[in-house]
């Protein structure tokens, strides 16, 4: 399957079906978790895209606390547009994860568990998501409002100059997301290449 194929041209199609999962992550929830599972996200999940992810690795280069603990957590690579009246949160697409690649593995060192966001993840942070036992994310590009109507509530927690690339506390209700990389090494990219190419899929990590 290919997450490109499955952008939703209504509130169904990607939108439904999918496996339930509960965040903060239940213990030994992400062993059952498969590169190309679709899932449906509810709970609590904190956002960051490249301002936040800057200073978080700052203050741990200056050895003070963040303002958030990120133990068990799932962070959304997303900059959100500002709510009209009458919503809760604007436009709440994925950002491009890769920007964010130089900065997660030491976030990942704090129990991070899961990211979220759209595209490719570097090698280094591949490895190190299986290094600390976290699993990477990837939810529709282009659907900004719809995913936005997942999101119950929205909460600023740190960096308000920072505008839309603040650090939010977003609850979210059946958030839809497909499993890009699991703690085994797959990669669902490069299984859809693979099945594409008519060649059999082995892991590059």
């Amino acid at each position: 399957m290919d997450i490109e194929k499955h952008k939703p041209t209504s509130d169904k199609g990607f939108f439904e079906n999918l496996k339930p999962v509960t965040i903060p992550f239940e213990e030994g929830i992400l062993q059952t978790l498969k590169a190309g599972d679709l899932i449906s996200l509810t709970g609590v999940l904190f956002t960051g895209r490249d301002q936040t992810h800057r200073r978080l690795v700052a203050l741990l280069d200056e050895g003070r606390d963040l303002p958030v603990n990120l133990q068990g957590q799932l962070l959304y690579y997303v900059g959100p547009s500002p709510a009209k009246e009458g919503q809760v949160i604007g436009a709440a697409g994925p950002t491009t994860s890769y920007r964010m690649d130089a900065y997660t593995p030491r976030l990942l060192e704090l129990g991070l568990k899961g990211t979220l966001g759209k595209g490719s993840r570097s090698m280094p942070v591949r490895e190190a998501m299986i290094k600390h036992g976290a699993v990477y994310f990837a939810t529709v590009g282009g659907a900004g409002a719809l995913l936005s109507k997942s999101i119950i509530k929205s909460e600023l927690v740190a960096f308000e100059d920072a505008g839309p690339e603040a650090l939010f506390r977003f609850e979210v209700e059946n958030f839809p997301a497909v499993v890009i990389n699991d703690l085994e090494g797959n990669d669902y990219y490069e299984m859809v290449t693979a099945e594409r190419l008519g060649v059999k899929y082995e892991k590059t990590i």
